[in-house]
């Protein structure tokens, strides 16, 4: 019920932005770059340009962002270009995005952002100020954020609707022994990619197999995975050094999946060739890989009262309403006649009751706070991106998980595997279809 609404992936986004301000320090901030000449045009985009101030900007921010966690930036001249490509990417991505009509409002915006100031322990004010005291005007990190979300969301629209998962692939899935015995462990992974246009020609392909090869050739020296990401992949990640986080096996794409237990930790593959171009992959760590095989899975049974905020009832207001059916519920009030009385979603026709749960049934606020409860007792006021919660857990239990249960995951870890090769092709796809006339290199 809980868990659809607001994408995995905008919810990691706004904790990267938000840890990202919260840790920036003054002095670990890029150089800004001496603007010595008028503003130009170093590119333009369809009917979109973008400004050499613009990529300035851009550059210094990813800098800093690199500074901050602790990799020597490249060579600026080349680093420029590396943004400058990236920054087309996004732009052709919006452009489609206005193209067919999605918006983010203010109202929406202001929930994202409220959402970072609660992540990093702040209130919006005190947001605000660490944003201004970092260089980044507030109107400018707004728009970053609102850019952002639409990413996020059009990201998911145009994956949910080209990948498919088909029933034998389910059942492959389940008969891999492999996966049995890879299903608890997970791996933290770093990678470049070096995208290839749709349609390429062989001259273009040497080329781009010439950039990975001197890719490889730096890391071979010694030099820095993260730097060498930073110069040379073309991913979104590449800013942040190209890392992917902690991933188990099958919520990587396949190619990295065969690859992956090859390695040792601190390994670096050889370059690899896919569809969408040429990769190169590091494994960092991994860990787990205990209990594998266990077919049973911890439920709760809980139930809630939900406030949701409005433009009449703010953040304030819904969390006194809860406190006050608290102070209720401690004096002997019954939790199902207060949650049919107040709670504003479906489940307040059966008492709040959201039946048994899974782990990842619900978003991350909700089920942190839930599994830290005992068994009758009722949680204070907790916030999710649905609104204010008053959360009971009923009971719990260790079950065998369904056969259905299964398929269902393994489907969601299928589509995941796949999301990322579909997302690539498709955003290629759309950059290749585009008018881009780059003009980085004139005057100078």
């Amino acid at each position: 019920m809980l868990n659809k609404l607001i994408p995995a992936c905008l919810l990691a986004v706004l904790g990267f932005l938000g840890a990202a301000v919260a840790q920036a320090q003054p002095n670990g901030q890029a150089e800004p770059s001496d603007v010595v000449e008028v503003d130009r045009i170093v590119a333009v985009v369809n009917s979109d340009a973008i400004t050499l101030f613009e990529l300035r900007s851009r550059t210094d921010q990813a800098i800093a962002q690199l500074r901050g966690r602790n990799v020597t930036p490249p060579p600026r001249e080349d680093f420029e270009r590396q943004v400058l490509e990236r920054m087309i990417y996004e732009k052709v991505q919006l452009q489609h995005a206005e193209e067919t009509q999605m918006r983010i409002d203010d109202r929406m915006l202001e929930a994202a952002l409220g959402r970072i100031a609660e992540s990093n322990n702040m209130n919006a004010t005190q947001l605000r100020s660490a944003v201004e005291r970092d260089g980044i005007p507030w109107p400018r990190f707004r728009e970053d954020i609102r850019k952002e979300i639409i990413l996020s969301r059009l990201r998911d629209r145009e994956v949910e609707s080209r990948v498919v998962v088909t029933e034998g692939e389910i059942d492959n899935y389940l008969a891999n022994p492999e996966r049995k015995a890879d299903q608890r462990e997970e791996f933290n992974v770093s990678h470049i990619l070096l995208r290839v246009p749709e349609g390429a020609s062989p001259e273009t392909l040497l080329r781009l197999k010439a950039r990975a090869d001197a890719a490889m050739e730096q890391l071979a020296k010694g030099e820095d995975f993260a730097r060498v990401a930073a110069s040379y992949s073309d991913a979104p990640d590449a800013l942040s050094g190209g890392s992917l986080g902690w991933r188990p096996l099958d919520r990587l794409p396949q190619l990295f999946a065969d690859m992956l237990p090859n390695l040792k930790p601190g390994q670096v593959s050889e370059v690899m060739r896919s569809p969408a171009g040429f990769h190169i992959m590091k494994l960092v760590d991994k860990r787990g890989g205990e209990g594998a095989g266990d077919a049973r899975v911890s439920q709760t049974r809980a139930r809630h009262i939900l406030i949701k905020t409005s433009e009449v009832v703010n953040d304030a207001e819904a969390r006194r309403r809860l406190i006050s059916i608290k102070e209720r519920l401690d004096n002997g009030g019954d939790f199902e006649e207060l949650a049919r009385s107040n709670s504003q979603d479906l489940s307040a026709a059966k008492g709040g009751d959201l039946g048994w749960l899974y782990p990842g049934d619900t978003v991350p606020e909700f089920e942190k706070v839930m599994n830290a409860l005992e068994p009758g007792k009722t949680s204070e006021p907790v916030q999710s991106p649905f609104g204010w919660h008053l959360i009971q857990v009923v009971e719990r239990r260790v079950e065998d998980v369904s056969t259905e249960r299964q398929r269902a995951a393994a489907r969601l870890a299928l589509r995941e595997r796949k999301a990322e090769e579909v997302y690539q092709d498709w955003v290629r796809q759309l950059r290749d279809r585009a008018y881009v006339e780059i003009r980085l290199n004139d005057e100078r």
